[in-house]
């Protein structure tokens, strides 16, 4: 009897997970191209699929390099904070009740409402979209963190308090390690936002970048290009999100075990 080896059986899991969804985009842009010409919609209204690489901007490189480092910036700086002072609210109460307020006026906040301040204040270069991708990816990490830190159970606890564990190494030896599948949620959550932000940072103002290239596109009324220039975008946050996805397989190995 033949043993299929770890690689083989590691390409078998993974072939459903990509052929998939490979299959049902095939069928969906089959399906788009098919309906546009059968029901005859104007290419300004809808292009149809086979329309949009003849409208791919020459520089279009630029652009998408210039927003990846603004959603990079933004989304490191935001979790990274977001980590830092959900532990330190995890800590403190009293630095909790007192900040935590303030957390949730700036998520309620509108991004957009915000943006004209942050380039009043940043410009027009790179600063302002960063702290743009930062403010709307700082939310869900800082929170996730703090529920996650807060989610030992019973039996653990005693375990440590037993052992007469300090503080820093509860921290470091239980927490902490409970709350990963909370931070790795938080971090796939933040993944898109971050696009979010630096878009409509963009928006605001900007000389560069697929925001500023979705405005002039919809000033042209160059809706090929527009489509384009959104299914990049789109694609640029599926890529932090893939990347999410595979350090989270690389460090919560034991999920995979359970699984």
């Amino acid at each position: 009897m033949r043993r299929s080896t770890p690689s083989s059986s590691a390409i078998q899991r993974a072939a459903p997970v990509l052929l998939t969804p490979a299959a049902f985009l095939a069928v969906f842009v089959i399906g788009w191209e098919v309906l546009v010409r059968v029901l005859h919609v104007p290419a300004y209204l809808v292009p149809r699929p086979s329309q949009l690489l003849n409208s791919v901007p020459a520089d279009i490189g630029s652009h998408i390099w210039i927003t990846a480092e603004e959603v990079a910036l933004g989304f490191v700086v935001a979790n990274l904070l977001a980590f830092v002072s959900a532990i330190a609210f995890a800590q403190s109460r009293t630095l909790e009740r007192g900040l935590y307020p303030i957390a949730i006026a700036l998520k309620t906040t509108p991004l957009v409402a915000i943006a004209p301040l942050l380039v009043l204040w940043f410009g027009t270069g790179l600063a302002s979209k960063v702290v743009a991708a930062a403010l709307i990816s700082f939310f869900p990490m800082l929170v996730n963190t703090i529920k996650g830190v807060r989610s030992i159970g019973a039996d653990e606890n005693e375990l440590f308090l037993a052992l007469r564990a300090n503080r820093r190494d509860r921290l470091l030896r239980l927490q902490l390690p409970t709350a990963l599948p909370y931070i790795f949620a938080a971090l796939k959550i933040s993944s898109s936002l971050a696009v979010v932000g630096a878009i409509v940072g963009e928006f605001v103002g900007a000389k560069a970048g697929l925001g500023f290239l979705i405005l002039q596109s919809s000033y042209h009324l160059d809706s090929a290009a527009l489509f384009v220039t959104i299914i990049l975008a789109a694609l640029l946050g599926f890529a932090l999100f893939g990347a999410v996805c595979v350090v989270e397989r690389l460090v919560c190995t034991w999920e995979q075990v359970e699984a």
